[in-house]
């Protein structure tokens, strides 16, 4: 499908975009909380050597304790010769686009390649995208819209992505824990959701060396679901359309999850990138995220692109702009 003409502000209007997304005021004690309850249960990563057919690439596959010590699974790959000879790595950790599980192990080895530890981590539930995934949610939830926005959506403390979030960060934890890590210098990645979930992961763990937000998914929630009507946003526009009674209660929800406020106190040096034509994450919601970042920040700009963003050229991008920030 070919993308649509630019739909939303114009760049000079995003580049001044402030998203009007309040902070709850409990927001810092329902993380710290969170964190310390999961904290509570031994992280036990294991590290499994699998044989991927991959002679440039180590494979492991990975276990790790996440939200509520549910297991969440992995796969960490290592440069074959590098970690064994020059010491600590810098690490990568990446989280996946909506729908989308860790894969098949040789199928995602590029920050491998490059000489990083990488570490891809299963989103709990998901895994009927394009790529297969091996981690339940055994969690379920109140009546909600098929997909996963919806999910425990009336109460932050039942929304399924405190739990993805949790575990998310629990997947650096599980990283540097491994002794070919150096703890210091991990960075974080991911496109949509995944883009999304780095940035929670920026605020919940501000010692990270490096976030790569690209098209992040996951801010500006409600305003997205005002101008755009496709999927996944549209999940929440669905059910609000059914419980007309719960608009101020799920947006407030939304608010403990919404990139916007995780941005504005995240740190660590960051590279977004977003698409001036995407339908599925809105370039104002992308900048109501970048501009309220409050690390040292780039935004790469593709104006001729929609949800597919950069893609190749976004990875050269990152490769070169990561090794200045872990180097």
């Amino acid at each position: 499908m070919a993308a649509m003409a630019m739909f939303d502000l114009p760049v000079s209007a995003l580049r001044e975009y402030v998203a009007a997304v309040d902070e709850p005021s409990d927001f810092d004690a329902f993380w710290r909380s969170t964190l310390a309850e999961t904290r509570a249960h031994d992280l036990a990563p294991t590290f499994t050597a699998v044989d991927a057919g991959l002679r440039a690439v180590d494979t492991y596959d990975v276990e790790f304790s996440g939200f509520d010590g549910h297991r969440i699974k992995a796969w960490l790959h290592l440069p074959a010769a590098a970690w064994r000879d020059e010491g600590r790595l810098p690490g990568v950790v990446q989280y996946l686009g909506y729908g989308n599980g860790r894969g098949l192990a040789h199928e995602n080895v590029l920050w491998a390649l490059a000489g990083y530890a990488h570490l891809v981590m299963d989103t709990r539930g998901q895994g009927t995208g394009r790529l297969h995934g091996d981690t339940a949610d055994p969690i379920g939830s109140a009546p909600s819209t098929p997909g996963f926005m919806t999910r425990g959506i009336r109460d932050p403390q039942t929304y399924y992505y405190r739990r993805v979030f949790t575990d998310a960060v629990r997947a650096v934890e599980a990283l540097r824990a491994h002794e070919a890590v150096d703890a210091a210098r991990v960075a974080v990645t991911g496109v949509s959701q995944g883009g999304g979930i780095s940035l929670a992961v920026g605020r919940l763990l501000p010692d990270l060396a490096a976030v790569m937000p690209d098209v992040p998914f996951l801010c500006d929630m409600r305003h997205a679901t005002e101008i755009i009507d496709e999927e996944p946003y549209a999940e929440i526009s669905s059910y609000l359309k059914v419980h007309r009674e719960d608009v101020d209660r799920v947006f407030a929800t939304l608010a403990y999850f919404d990139g916007v406020v995780m941005a504005r106190r995240a740190p660590a040096p960051a590279l977004f990138s977003v698409g001036l034509m995407d339908e599925t994450c809105p370039p104002s919601t992308v900048y109501g995220a970048f501009n309220s970042y409050a690390g040292p920040k780039e935004i790469v700009v593709y104006p001729y692109n929609d949800h597919e963003g950069g893609q190749g050229f976004q990875q050269v991008r990152q490769l070169s702009w990561v090794r200045e920030h872990l180097s």
